[in-house]
């Protein structure tokens, strides 16, 4: 299963990205995170079903300090991937 994901609210300067990387390694996903130019958040996971449920939930709520509003899902591709730094199952990526 794969999700592509933009997550808006206040979740930048709150260390979301770096606390979605630990989440999803811990629950054995692949993809990557980074922050975008607009304010929001933007993700792509990959993995077991239910463990790319499992952290598109922990990502409504977030890193202590944040506060998420919406999860808007895109459409997602097995190209998406692509983005990774190579060797890493999960990159935190520049801004975009």
């Amino acid at each position: 299963m794969i999700r592509h994901v933009v997550i808006r609210g206040r979740v930048q300067g709150v260390g979301f990205r770096d606390w979605t990387q630990r989440a999803a390694l811990a629950r054995n996903v692949e993809g990557w995170v980074r922050n975008r130019r607009d304010g929001m958040v933007e993700a792509v996971f990959s993995g077991d079903p239910a463990a790319v449920s499992g952290i598109l939930a922990d990502c409504r709520s977030g890193p202590p300090s944040a506060h998420v509003e919406m999860i808007e899902e895109l459409a997602a591709m097995v190209g998406d991937l692509a983005l990774r730094r190579p060797g890493e199952r999960f990159s935190v990526l520049p801004t975009a």
